[in-house]
């Protein structure tokens, strides 16, 4: 499975956010979408999920032209985790396996989820009722359990416990083995080097540097990630 996003350019007035960005996912592979703050970062994976509607850009999967319904093969995990008030934990659930129209057995694969996650204790309870970080493992749990062909995970660590970050790197370990196009967005470089195989580096909208973090770093002669990082984007 090979996502393509080409040519991707997203304005907000006289603000150009993304400026003719390109790169490719393949499945299997988890790929760091790494940059400064304001380097464009989240309106990319807005753009590429469907969310927002990008000035100009094309998103090819398997060379198939997704256009507006990308929405069916590309999923995100927002940094700000947004879910119903009034639907509970399982609610959400069903709401994504009815809408995906998910093969009957849904119901294990969703139970495994928030038990790994830890959140199986608040199967009855409201969106409105979750903290924070309990809505960031709901939304984990319901877009993997969707099998879309590529996931995007903006700052997917953010808000989580110790507990909920190691099961989240396994998750994202299993969705490699199962094929599935990764994509993180992080400022924690240490953690990216360690679930990425390979890393986009943006500034200003534009895609600065790619290749595996041993290249990023024979590139700038430095020994550390974060030293790479800061030289390529400074």
């Amino acid at each position: 499975m090979l996502l393509q996003v080409e040519g991707l350019t997203k304005r907000f007035g006289a603000t150009l956010a993304v400026d003719g960005l390109s790169f490719e996912l393949r499945g299997g592979e988890v790929v760091g979408l790494l940059g400064p703050n304001g380097a464009g970062k989240s309106t990319t994976f807005l753009c590429t999920a469907g969310f927002l509607r990008p000035d100009r850009g094309s998103f090819r999967l398997d060379g198939k032209d997704l256009g507006a319904e990308r929405t069916q093969s590309v999923a995100l995990i927002p940094e700000t985790p947004d879910v119903y008030a009034m639907l509970t934990v399982w609610e959400h659930l069903i709401f994504v396996a009815k809408s995906c129209r998910l093969r009957p057995g849904w119901e294990q694969r969703a139970r495994a989820l928030i038990e790994r996650l830890g959140i199986a204790e608040q199967h009855d309870t409201l969106g409105a009722a979750l903290s924070k970080g309990m809505r960031q493992k709901l939304l984990v749990s319901a877009t993997v359990l969707a099998q879309t062909p590529a996931i995007l995970f903006d700052e997917p660590m953010v808000g989580l416990d110790p507990l909920g970050q190691r099961e989240l790197r396994g998750i994202i370990g299993d969705l490699k083995g199962e094929g599935v196009a990764v994509m993180i967005s992080t400022h924690i470089l240490e953690q990216a080097e360690s679930i990425c195989d390979r890393a986009v580096i943006l500034k200003n909208g534009r895609n600065i540097a790619q290749g595996s973090f041993d290249e990023l770093r024979a590139r700038t002669g430095n020994f550390s990630v974060e030293d790479a990082f800061i030289e390529l984007t400074r």
